[in-house]
């Protein structure tokens, strides 16, 4: 069938949204598996899986309980990668599709501003490692001291704005500098997360030794930690859940990203929680006590000058791979989708990275049960919802057909128009189960003293609740409101490469 043939509008599109032309698809299925590698391992990554272990689950209980988040998420994971290689759109055009060409900007400013809170996190972890490692000698003593209004003291605020200024100097390369610093970074983040394995298996003596701690939880208490815990592992997977097209439209191929997807991301996420697990479980052999947090284990490890430099720089690699690609480039695209006349990648970036300045994330990264209950189960419960939209939307009502010339049309007749360019389905189908778990996290976070068992019990699986209450109420409403327009077209003209 022909395009329809709908005028672009100017404030729906610029050269970072338009689909990708053939000739710029050349992410190999390798590349998108290095992607992965360079995300997993990483210290918020490792922290998880050793905090499994704090909390008092054994290692096999813990490398279970994040094997099978993984899996979990890889079903959006693969079903929002699909758009994106067959499309070459990012996901805040494929958004439109389901809350509306205007609506869109909820959906993406939603991740967006999870994506900012996790870019300060994480190079507040940049900073935080690179201070912990450098010696005592050379911090001067005035200007370590915390300040307590602050919380932090300026030494760390100084390491905290260099990872920063770093971080932004590979992003003002663009695409292509994120996608060189992946693909040369993984086999390196492999070889450190293995030699960090030898050192544990070598100091306590053996597996025997390192994965000797057994659980301290009974049955009852198990059961209640592993669904919050469950759900934290999914939480760590749903931000790239959603901005997945963002790298997937650049793929060779569906098989491509497909296979580097299924294969790199459950494999790798296994592989190095299996290191975060048996290397914190091997820390009560050697120290005598459990340390989740790696960058409070590196300088314990030695105070040797070149183990020291080496352990800077896998910190360093581990943060920019996972900070540069899953936590800048979605924000970026969403503060272009939001303005495409006043900005590009460059600048949206440019504004992410100022944004997650004032999360003030030194004050947002404490123990393992605020890291794990608060931030990762809060933020699953905020992306949850748009992911079980968008995948029922895409595969349910449209069978993965979209009409790419009307995803950048205000025209009232474009499929995606419906309400003034608002899907007031999706609206509705997003609030609602968000308002359900809003009790439990306001218990959670200690603003409200007490709520009912069940809501306590909602909010533990947060993910869960709102990824499937979200696409079954969205469903609903949408057959009520009148089935969801369907797209006439497969391969419409903006997909062409430009002369």
């Amino acid at each position: 069938m022909g395009a329809t043939e709908l005028e672009a509008d100017t404030g729906l599109t610029n050269g970072d949204l338009k689909p990708t032309r053939r000739d710029q698809r050349t992410l190999t299925g390798w590349e998108m598996a290095s992607l992965w590698v360079g995300m997993v391992i990483g210290v918020p990554n490792y922290y998880l899986a050793g905090s499994l272990v704090e909390l008092g689950m054994s290692w096999w209980e813990g490398v279970l309980t994040v094997i099978l988040g993984s899996l979990i998420i890889l079903f959006p994971l693969l079903s929002t990668g699909h758009a994106g290689a067959e499309y070459g759109i990012s996901y805040p055009v494929f958004v439109r599709a389901s809350f509306g060409v205007r609506g869109a900007h909820i959906a993406t400013v939603i991740r967006g501003f999870v994506a900012c809170g996790w870019f300060g996190i994480e190079t507040w972890i940049g900073g935080q490692a690179i201070f912990l490692l450098v010696p005592d000698s050379l911090k001067p003593a005035s200007l370590s001291r915390t300040i307590p209004w602050l919380d932090t003291s300026l030494l760390q605020l100084a390491f905290f704005f260099f990872f920063w200024i770093l971080q932004v100097v590979i992003i003002w390369k663009g695409m292509d500098g994120v996608r060189r610093l992946q693909k040369y970074s993984a086999p390196i983040l492999i070889v450190l997360a293995l030699l960090l394995l030898v050192w544990a298996y070598v100091r306590a003596g053996g597996f025997g030794s390192m994965l000797s701690t057994e659980s301290t939880l009974t049955p009852s208490e198990f059961w209640r930690l592993f669904f919050p815990c469950l759900t934290a592992c999914v939480g760590t997977g749903s931000t790239m859940a959603l901005s997945i097209p963002d790298f997937t439209r650049f793929a060779r191929s569906q098989g491509d990203q497909a296979l580097g997807q299924a294969i790199a991301m459950p494999l790798s996420t296994a592989t190095f929680a299996f290191i975060g697990l048996a290397v914190t479980s091997s820390t009560q052999v050697i120290f005598g006590e459990k340390i989740s947090n790696p960058i409070l284990l590196l300088p314990r490890i030695s105070t040797s000058v070149p183990i020291i430099l080496v352990s800077i720089v896998g910190i360093t690699l581990a943060v920019l791979t996972t900070n540069v690609a899953a936590n800048v480039v979605a924000p970026a695209n969403a503060i272009v989708n939001l303005n495409p006349a006043r900005f590009g990648f460059r600048g949206g970036a440019l504004v992410t990275s100022v944004i997650g300045i004032l999360f003030q994330p030194w004050r947002l990264y404490g123990s393992s049960e605020t890291y794990v209950a608060s931030w990762l189960v809060g933020c699953s419960a905020l992306l949850g919802p748009v992911a079980g939209i968008v995948v029922v939307d895409y595969w349910v009502l449209r069978r993965g057909v979209l009409d790419v010339g009307a995803l950048y049309s205000v025209s009232p007749v474009s499929p995606y128009w419906y309400c003034r360019g608002f899907n007031l389905s999706a609206i509705a189908a997003l609030v609602v189960p968000v308002l359900v778990v809003i009790p439990g996290f306001l218990y959670q976070v200690g603003i409200l003293n007490s709520v009912p068992a069940v809501l306590v019990g909602i909010y533990d699986v947060a993910w869960f609740i709102t990824f499937f209450s979200a696409g079954a109420l969205y469903w609903i409403l949408s057959s009520l409101w009148g089935r969801t327009k369907m797209a006439e077209v497969h391969d419409p003209p903006l997909l062409n490469p430009s002369p």
